[in-house]
């Protein structure tokens, strides 16, 4: 490829069918959907984890969770493992990040970016430490704040991603007038659409009204029930505090007003490329930490591998990549860490460990002989999960409960769980088989539990823990942490 400076733009907790691009029935999305028209969309894409913390360490480091070890939402990274902003920054790159990070952000803390602008850490460099807790674990508090906080207004993550967009285009009109010897990354990080589903009234007020797709098996009669999904749908209660269809429907309208408000952040740093004469020196990415349940099968927030979770929105437009395209090879955020090298023309570092696959070849046609991968450690996990997605189908391998497994292409909604059909025990065993010949879930499982001890003990043990109290959200630069 053609060495070109990176706009990386990232959201949180996208679900990826709510994209006008994705064929959503009335999501508004127009910068989005002009950014997928100009570029590559990948229709099968995954995170790693399906919660914040633990992706966005595995997103900066290229690598799977159970390759680095950081678990969970209090277990932040912390540059100790070289990330593709250190790589870039050693090789003289100028590696900006402006927005949502997650990482551990202690005094001392080199994350590797050449500059951080406002940016977000875990709450004091502990973060969730209740999430440390996987034994006996208590119901969390402050469950009704999805419900409850639903509606129109501002919070402080829509005053923070106005910000975050703001700066962005006044980092561009800056760049613009410089020359630097290399091209530079900009990983622009929104927090939309995560809750609290407080969304701007102008959005919100778009989808109130209008005739929102009901969430699929919401009815209770209909939900499916799995040992894992079960844990987190009781230790994480958000949807008992939903009382009628109308506390659903300002769920929905608040998500929607969010995603919308998002896609309008995003469009005024695409204008600002645009107008600085940059867009065409300049590939653009889209992607999200993870997903969000929105109320399938009665559940909300993300914490498990169904495709409205552990999918994520994935766009990349520019030089080398097809306009209006789209590429089902499944694919993962650790396929970002080589593209993000390659995009600016720099060596790919070949340390061992590194599993990705460059967005690029993926895009151009490559066939990867190989399962993508995604785990769960956090909240409410008694035990760990692991998702293994191999062509049409998802296998999730469970440490302590039974196995599950989708085939996507004959059940792109994931209604019937086919684990236990005999026309799919050789499938279920070949997903099986490659899966453990990727990493060992109980071994992976024990070195966890030894880390999340260790921590929980740094913060006073279990009893202070929980008397901590719940963060039900990381609060934006410079408001308060909110507990219960």
């Amino acid at each position: 490829m053609t060495p070109k400076n990176l706009l990386l733009i990232m959201s949180d907790e996208h679900n990826p069918k709510v994209l006008g691009a994705a064929g959503h029935p009335v999501i508004h999305t127009p910068n989005m959907d002009a950014l997928a028209r100009r570029g590559t969309r990948f229709t099968s894409a995954y995170t790693t984890c399906p919660i914040c913390v633990p992706a966005r360490a595995a997103f900066a480091v290229g690598k799977y969770v159970h390759q680095i070890g950081f678990w969970d939402n209090a277990d932040g990274y912390d540059g100790s493992i070289p990330s593709w902003h250190h790589g870039l920054r050693d090789r003289g790159h100028e590696v900006v990040s402006i927005g949502k990070l997650h990482f551990r952000g202690a005094p001392g803390d080199d994350h590797g970016f050449t500059q951080e602008i406002v940016p977000m850490h875990i709450i004091e460099a502990i973060g969730d430490v209740k999430g440390l807790v996987r034994d006996d674990i208590p119901m969390r508090k402050g469950g009704d704040k999805m419900a409850r906080l639903a509606g129109p207004g501002e919070s402080s993550y829509t005053v923070y991603d106005r910000e975050i967009a703001a700066r962005a285009q006044m980092w561009l009109h800056d760049a613009a007038k410089r020359r630097p010897d290399k091209p530079w990354v900009l990983f622009v990080s929104f927090v939309a659409p995560h809750f609290p589903l407080t969304a701007p009234p102008e959005w919100y007020y778009r989808y109130i009204d209008a005739d929102l797709p009901w969430p699929k098996q919401y009815d209770p009669a209909e939900r499916p029930h799995h040992p894992f999904i079960d844990d987190y749908a009781r230790v994480v209660d958000y949807d008992t505090h939903f009382r009628s269809r109308e506390d659903v429907k300002r769920a929905l309208a608040g998500y929607f007003g969010l995603v919308s408000a998002l896609d309008e952040n995003i469009g005024k740093v695409l204008q600002a490329l645009e107008r600085c004469g940059l867009a065409s020196h300049t590939r653009v990415l889209y992607t999200s930490d993870h997903g969000d349940n929105l109320g399938a099968r009665g559940l909300w927030g993300k914490s498990t591998f169904y495709e409205e979770s552990s999918g994520v929105p994935l766009i990349v437009s520019g030089d080398g990549f097809a306009a209006d395209a789209q590429c089902a090879t499944p694919t993962s955020h650790v396929d970002v860490y080589p593209f993000v090298f390659e995009c600016v023309g720099a060596p790919v570092p070949r340390d061992d460990g590194h599993p990705g696959i460059s967005l690029a070849a993926l895009a151009k046609g490559a066939k990867p002989d190989r399962g993508v991968v995604a785990e769960y450690h956090a909240i409410s996990s008694v035990a760990g999960g692991f998702m293994l997605r191999d062509g049409p189908y998802k296998y999730l391998h469970y440490v302590k409960y039974q196995p599950q497994l989708y085939d996507l292409g004959k059940d792109p909604e994931e209604l019937v769980d086919v684990a236990g059909d005999p026309a799919y025990a050789d499938v279920l065993a070949r997903c099986r088989a490659r899966l453990l010949a990727m990493l060992d879930p109980d071994e992976v499982e024990a070195r966890a539990r030894r880390r999340q001890a260790d921590l929980l003990a740094r913060a006073g043990g279990r009893e202070a823990a929980l008397a901590r109290g719940d963060l039900g959200f990381t609060p934006a630069p410079g408001t308060r942490a909110e507990l219960d």
